[in-house]
């Protein structure tokens, strides 16, 4: 068993989409699937029912500035001429590709910044 120390937060651990504890688990073991447990530490990621609902702040979060920077980007620059929600409705079909992206980081952020946050759990 690996000895925790403090991975919080680390950014290192986030790009790598591994486990706020020990930095090295995998928190995902498949596109959309998760692990329960650290396979390295076993620590459990899902603290109880509901935890990822505080996720979706983060794919928000995620996902509107890339949207909004497509937006503005269509409009000021490649489809000038083209009516604004023609340009909307194609960059959320070039955003569909990236949502899997936006799913597993802003699980990995959530975990990250709550562990950060309340390490014990205490707020559960």
């Amino acid at each position: 068993m690996v000895t925790i120390s403090n991975h919080r937060f680390s950014l290192r651990a986030i790009l790598r989409q591994r486990c706020s504890e020990c930095g090295e688990g995998r928190v995902f073991d498949g596109t959309f699937r998760m692990n329960e447990r650290c396979p390295v530490c076993h620590v459990k990621f899902e603290r109880g029912p509901g935890y990822f609902t505080g996720a979706m702040y983060f794919s928000y979060a995620l996902g509107i500035p890339i949207i909004a920077a497509g937006v503005l980007l269509g409009k000021l620059w490649l489809a000038p001429t083209w009516p604004l929600h023609w340009i909307t409705l194609v960059v959320w079909a070039c955003f569909l590709p990236l949502a899997p992206a936006v799913f597993r980081y802003s699980r990995i952020l959530f975990i990250h910044f709550d562990r950060y946050f309340d390490p014990d759990g205490a707020g559960d």
